[in-house]
């Protein structure tokens, strides 16, 4: 067990005008002020000017942007489902990285109408694994979230959705240490080397 802080990357995957997402971060912000374990840098996708191609010779802010992934341990994706998957802006951040994801945790907030956004976090699995990076089992979803946060930002029912943020952060946590061991000890590779 490592006593250095967790670089935890709290990415907001909505650039959509009139969006919770903010009151979501907002709220998870406050539930990592109380876990000394992470040190918390938010990446808003809204506030990042991504190009609209991706280049072999990057535009300044994309290096900013790839660096603040480079630098992370693990990741928390605060994801809105839009047509029963997770928004362009989001896939589009995703694939400007490559080994800035490989081998580090990500954790979801989720979000939505009835699926409460269960049904882009699983589309997104599949593209975070194809990158090597480890997506936590259990994550926290709001249903129907623009009912159920009040007019401070703060969840009607906040004892549900605390108790599953400790959950998804215990495990982004474990993970997180494990990793960055490994990968301290062992670069990862994503083929096999003679070495090994």
């Amino acid at each position: 067990m490592s006593d250095k802080p967790i670089n935890l990357a709290v990415i907001v995957g909505s650039n959509r005008e009139g969006r919770i997402a903010p009151v979501i971060a907002n709220w998870l912000l406050q539930q990592l002020e109380k876990n000394s374990a992470f040190a918390v840098e938010v990446i808003d996708l809204a506030e990042i000017p991504l190009p609209s191609n991706i280049s072999n010779t990057p535009h300044p802010d994309v290096v900013s942007y790839c660096e603040q992934l480079a630098a992370a341990d693990a990741f928390v994706m605060i994801v809105p489902e839009y047509n029963h998957s997770y928004p362009a802006i989001l896939k589009h951040a995703i694939d400007f990285g490559y080994k800035e994801w490989q081998a580090k945790p990500v954790g979801f907030v989720s979000y939505g109408g009835f699926a409460a956004g269960l049904r882009a976090v699983e589309h997104l699995r599949g593209v975070l694994a194809e990158l090597h990076a480890m997506t936590m089992r259990d994550c926290v979803s709001f249903q129907n979230a623009w009912d159920q946060f009040d007019d401070q930002g703060q969840p009607l029912r906040p004892e549900d959705c605390q108790a599953a943020a400790e959950v998804m952060l215990h495990q982004v946590k474990w993970w997180a240490e494990a990793l960055r061991s490994a990968r301290a000890n062992q670069p990862y590779t994503v083929t096999p080397t003679t070495q090994e």
